[in-house]
């Protein structure tokens, strides 16, 4: 009791007292749950690596032609071909470049080469022509960072090499066999690709395709072409059969089309070429189709 009233009586150790309590009550406080922290936000998904095939398929850059690729499937067909990153590619008649916003950018990506063998230049080129090639080398000259430097040649009946001798790894014919039937030049253009490639190299061709009972028109008016046909004028030019692929087949294509195969998307003809167009023509039908039914088919040129 004297302990007491000692504590009690003296006020510097009543507060000496109170300090320790407090920091007992701290310590007995600091000891208690902790607050659960909020678990982080996972990573937001990332997209298909800078540099792969699949990013130069989804690119933005493809907005407006991507909707197609459900009719042409290029990744799909781009490795049948067996496409790789340092591959120099020669594209025959690239036309709008559909396939060029793919290959080029992936090619850049991969330090590989493309060029593409344009339409005949020249005094009497068709001023269609000539605009497409103009518009192509401004569009795909404009953006390095994207497009790279693509290299610019021609593919024509007077035409020289679309690339020097024995160094192309893979040449594409991309539905315009067609045209080349009509303009006399098929051959020329399966002698110039097999010129261009390197021993082992690969030409890949994608046509639209007549039924074989069918008889081949030699000019090809409906844009259609016997398979059996393309792998005789690949045999004659010394390439060697490797495989076909039905990636790009369309059975609802019954190649009976008044204006031929341009009937169908994404040509989409309501009267023969070179007439106005007829806005009373029925288009549900074609529509209902969609593109071509189309071989693809990869040949190589013998070691």
């Amino acid at each position: 009791m004297a302990a007491l009233s000692a504590i009690s009586s003296d006020p510097s150790r009543r507060f000496l007292l109170s300090g320790a309590a407090a920091l007992a009550l701290i310590a007995v406080a600091g000891c208690g749950p902790k607050k659960e922290e909020a678990p982080e936000a996972p990573p937001a998904p990332a997209g298909p690596p800078e540099g792969s095939l699949e990013w130069a398929v989804a690119g933005p850059w493809r907005a407006q032609d991507r909707p197609r690729d459900a009719f042409r499937h290029p990744m799909e067909t781009l490795r049948f071909f067996g496409l790789q990153p340092r591959m120099t590619v020669v594209e025959f008649w690239p036309g709008s470049g559909w396939y060029t916003e793919i290959l080029a950018p992936y090619l850049t990506r991969g330090q590989g080469t493309y060029i593409a063998a344009l339409f005949p230049e020249g005094p009497t080129a068709d001023p269609a022509q000539a605009a497409l090639n103009a518009a192509f080398q401004t569009r795909f000259s404009a953006d390095k960072k994207l497009y790279g430097e693509p290299q610019f040649t021609t593919f024509g009946a007077a035409s020289g090499p679309v690339a020097p001798a024995g160094t192309a790894d893979l040449c594409l014919f991309m539905r315009t066999l067609h045209g080349w039937m009509a303009a006399g030049i098929a051959e020329k253009a399966f002698s110039d690709a097999f010129v261009a490639l390197k021993p082992g190299g690969v030409l890949g061709v994608e046509q639209h395709r007549l039924a074989p009972e069918e008889d081949q028109d030699p000019v090809a008016a409906n844009g259609y072409v016997q398979e059996a046909f393309v792998r005789q004028l690949a045999a004659e030019a010394g390439f060697v059969f490797v495989a076909a692929s039905e990636v790009n087949a369309n059975e609802k294509d019954t190649k009976d089309h008044p204006f031929g195969v341009d009937t169908l998307p994404p040509t989409r003809l309501t009267a023969p070429r070179g007439d106005p167009a007829d806005p009373a023509f029925d288009r549900s039908k074609y529509e209902e189709i969609g593109e071509s039914d189309r071989m693809t088919l990869k040949f190589r040129k013998p070691e």
